[in-house]
């Protein structure tokens, strides 16, 4: 039986960056992964080939806005969608990224073995024993590790009522994203079930090409765990590029009908119903922990089916580690990469340590929308006291170069210490921009900090700068 230091069950973003960082610090590891390529759900089904779409359709709806491109001295005749040439620009990208993540683990050497990772509960040599079992469900081989590590993310979750109608060639009407990332034609009619962000994003992929799309969210207001001015300026936003909204409607049933859909949702105390041409369930995922044999090993999962951690990420059973979508917390790709460095650091016995108020969460819709750290209505409820600082873009000079002046910066500061509690971004390059206040938490940098630190003109990242200001009352541009 082969047997290694570590055994990374699950290749996404977790897993195999965890992977790759234990293979540096000199542990002998083997991966196991379910899909044919690695990279998990945000590689080949999520992040990446919805934001090479999200790109491609933001350049088709600037081209067809032939009011915003003669602002720009440009005219532009006859415009042309090649649906299937986009759909293969992100599948080139996709392949691309995952073949890279298999060149990476031929150069750390390591093992990579396709199937699905399973406890077994049996010990060989104090060694934990893992089944890898293929996709006929025999098992193809076993394999001993002194450490495990969970890192087999999400899927997607559903509601009651929801029948999915899953089918090759476009065939599906009621579908997840991975269905939405595919579909070989514009829809007429989209209803999106769900506002958060794999519902905003492909809501406005389709909108952008041409589809109407209705959007129905079971909470009453769009983003309600973001500041309530970033979500009330997102949902203008949004409806002025078309989408349409609902909140605080319940949906109660999704099917297939013919070539089309029917959504049937309660609105008060009055049953609506939705006819159209495809619906997209974007109702959140749920942990992939099913089949693992957790059982086996006498470890329990919560009602959602997450695994309980310690901060470096120890389960209850020695020598097993989860990180990533299965454990509680945000679940994002860059968060499971954050936490299986720390986990396979602490493995090695170095220090591992990660900042949840330093993780910074971007929607890339148009405009994107970023934030980290504390709203003001958890301080307010904590009883922190703090000050504001806000700039609007349309202040920019940059922005204003790119025609991108809708949205704002917001930075929240302790008021007697000054340090960075909580920053939000709504605008151009707000996934980009956050990265500067992600920083400046992580290193406990106060508004003063960056107020003092200078930032090249004419750039975006003025912005962030004059926010700080703000918040110290001395904001120079507005």
């Amino acid at each position: 039986m082969d047997s290694y230091d570590l055994i990374v069950i699950g290749a996404g973003p977790g897993g195999y960056v965890s992977a790759i960082r234990a293979a540096q610090l000199g542990l002998s590891v083997a991966c196991i992964e379910k899909d044919a390529t690695l990279g998990g759900t945000c590689l080949n089904v999520g992040c990446i080939p919805s934001k090479a779409l999200l790109e491609s359709s933001e350049k088709y709806a600037q081209a067809a806005d032939k009011k915003g491109m003669g602002a720009h001295g440009i005219a532009i005749g006859k415009l042309e969608l090649d649906l299937g040439k986009m759909l293969g620009r992100k599948d080139k990208i996709v392949k691309q990224l995952t073949s890279g993540v298999a060149m990476l683990f031929r150069k750390n050497n390591i093992t990579s073995l396709r199937g699905v990772g399973r406890f077994t509960g049996k010990r060989e040599a104090d060694k934990h024993v893992i089944e890898v079992v293929g996709g006929d469900g025999a098992v193809a081989q076993s394999i001993a590790g002194t450490n495990v590590l969970i890192a087999t993310g999400s899927k997607v979750a559903s509601i009651p009522g929801v029948e999915f109608d899953i089918g090759e060639g476009g065939a599906s009407r009621v579908g997840t994203s991975t269905e939405a990332l595919a579909w070989p034609e514009v829809p007429k009619h989209l209803v999106v079930i769900g506002a958060g962000v794999i519902g905003l994003e492909l809501g406005s992929v389709w909108g952008r090409l041409g589809a109407k799309v209705t959007v129905l969210e079971y909470m009453p207001r769009l983003l309600p765990t973001m500041e309530t001015d970033v979500g009330d300026a997102a949902l203008k936003l949004f409806k002025r590029q078309g989408l349409g909204f609902h909140f605080g409607v319940r949906v109660t049933g999704a099917v297939a009908v013919g070539d089309g859909a029917k959504v049937t949702y309660q609105d008060g105390d009055v049953e609506k119903v939705i006819e159209c041409d495809r619906v997209l369930v974007a109702v959140g995922r749920k942990p992939m922990t099913d089949g693992l044999g957790l059982a086996a090993i006498g470890i329990e999962v919560d009602r959602r089916g997450c695994v309980g951690v310690d901060e470096q990420f120890r389960t209850s059973v020695e020598g097993v580690w989860a990180i990533g979508d299965v454990i509680p917390g945000p679940m994002l790709a860059h968060l499971a990469e954050h936490e299986g460095i720390c986990a396979v650091e602490t493995m090695a016995g170095q220090p591992g340590h990660v900042n949840y108020e330093a993780i910074p969460n971007v929607i890339y819709t148009h405009p994107e929308i970023a934030s980290l750290g504390k709203t003001t209505a958890e301080l307010d409820e904590a009883g922190v006291a703090y000050r504001v600082g806000k700039f609007p873009l349309m202040a920019n000079g940059r922005a204003k170069a790119l025609g991108e002046t809708d949205g704002f910066v917001k930075i929240v500061a302790h008021a007697e210490t000054d340090r960075i509690l909580g920053a939000s971004i709504i605008g151009a390059r707000a996934g980009d921009l956050i990265a500067e206040l992600a920083v400046a938490v992580e290193f406990s940098a106060s508004a003063e900090d960056i107020g003092r630190s200078i930032h090249a003109h004419p750039t975006m990242a003025e912005s962030v700068k004059e926010a700080a200001l703000d918040a110290l009352g001395r904001v120079i541009n507005f």
